[in-house]
């Protein structure tokens, strides 16, 4: 959890909590929320799978889903000021405020230009893998970082070869920072 705070530092911190609307106003953690998600999308994927079939609910359902999931942080990078990296600085603050300690992060690297960290641990792969849903937790959570990606435009570039979601012993994080000044 020192880590994660150390992340913060410097980050927007006193701005109001960004994801507020995707948490109906509360402050509910993101295992929290995607655990009732998961709930409600679990037994109607399934639903779908046997009628469909496995292939065709997937290609039908997990395309929705991430269109939505782009959509919310587009939206959420588009009401926060600032340059594409700050924006990007002010979203992953606000997003780690909500994973709190559901995972294990370790820093590797932290400069300016430079953000590399694992994460060692992982709750909601460990969720998802519980419920036989990994491909849905990765579109639920895993992919959101590619989102906020996005919303650092050219200034902010992810590399994430590897989850534990998709089986990797670890997820590996490489940033890197263009441009545009950070906090």
């Amino acid at each position: 959890m020192a880590e994660i705070d150390e992340f913060k530092t410097g980050l927007h911190q006193s701005e109001a909590d960004l994801f507020s609307p995707l948490f109906a106003g509360t402050d509910i953690s993101l295992l929290e929320l995607v655990k009732i998600q998961a709930q409600v999308l679990t037994p109607v994927l399934r639903a779908f799978r046997a009628e469909l079939g496995e292939e065709r609910a997937n290609e039908i359902a997990l395309p929705a889903l991430r269109a939505w999931s782009r959509e919310v942080h587009h939206k959420i990078g588009e009401d926060t000021p600032g340059t594409p990296r700050q924006k990007w600085e002010a979203i992953s603050s606000a997003l780690t405020d909500r994973v709190a300690d559901a995972v294990d992060v370790e820093f590797t690297k932290r400069e300016a230009d430079a953000l590399e960290f694992h994460i060692n641990g992982c709750r909601y792969a460990e969720f998802f893998h519980q419920l036989g849903e990994p491909e849905l937790g990765a579109v639920l959570t895993c992919e959101m970082d590619l989102h906020i990606e996005e919303v650092g435009g050219s200034e902010v570039e992810m590399n994430r070869p590897q989850t534990i979601m998709k089986g990797a012993q670890f997820c590996d994080f490489r940033y890197r920072m263009k441009g545009g000044g950070g906090a």
